[in-house]
């Protein structure tokens, strides 16, 4: 055996000496992969996950409230406009609102409710305070005319064009129910049963006064 055997030749020498440099750089490239993913996936609970988190008891944004919390996406945007409903001798309900309000989230389903018994009859009219456009003045006719810088805000025109209800916050079902009563010359809730819709087929209703049972 010659004495050759005994030492590395250069090439050798050089792969062991750069083998631990590589493995070091192995490990660096992983650790910053991992921190890249970490840094994604924070990035995504902090931007994403938040409308996930928005409720109706948060003043948060989280979509149309009306369809998200009241069952009723056809409320927005409205059928008609306030100018029409007064041409047409039409009693209008206006509810001011915006999205990312708790009190407008928790009201909304009142609405929905006063449109199933009043929907026929009464044009409901709900107006984003955001797209209210910015005016010195307001005619009769617009919603801005009638706003007073709070939500959720509920108005109630008449046949007339006067107003018959105008009321700040969470107004109840039954507050509005009576001034429809009114307006409708409909007997007031102290002295008739609750309203209901009869049907004659899928298009049509009208209002009535639920019968009460007759005593046998």
């Amino acid at each position: 055996m010659t004495s050759a055997s005994k030492y590395l030749t250069t090439g050798e020498l050089s792969s062991q000496v750069g083998a631990p440099k590589q493995r070091r750089s192995w490990r660096q490239q992983t650790f910053a992969v991992l921190l890249v993913l970490m840094v994604a996936i924070a990035g995504f609970w902090s931007v994403g996950a938040s409308p996930a988190l928005a409720g109706i008891d948060d003043d948060r944004f989280d979509g149309n409230i009306f369809a998200l919390y009241a069952g009723n996406g056809a409320l927005v945007p409205p059928r008609t406009t306030l100018a029409d409903s007064i041409q047409r001798h039409k009693p209008a309900l206006l509810v001011f609102f915006v999205d990312d309000s708790k009190d407008c989230k928790q009201f909304s389903p009142v609405v929905s409710q006063l449109q199933g018994f009043y929907g026929k009859v009464v044009d409901f009219i709900p107006i984003n305070v955001d797209a209210i456009p910015i005016k010195s003045s307001y005619s009769p006719t617009e919603p801005g005319y009638y706003y007073a810088g709070i939500v959720p805000q509920t108005v109630v025109i008449n046949q007339e064009g006067k107003v018959a209800l105008n009321a700040k916050g969470k107004v109840p079902f039954e507050a509005v129910d009576d001034t429809f009563r009114e307006v409708f010359n409909l007997l007031p809730r102290s002295e008739s049963v609750p309203l209901r819709r009869r049907m004659f087929n899928e298009f049509s209703s009208e209002l009535t006064e639920q019968a009460a049972p007759k005593s046998k």
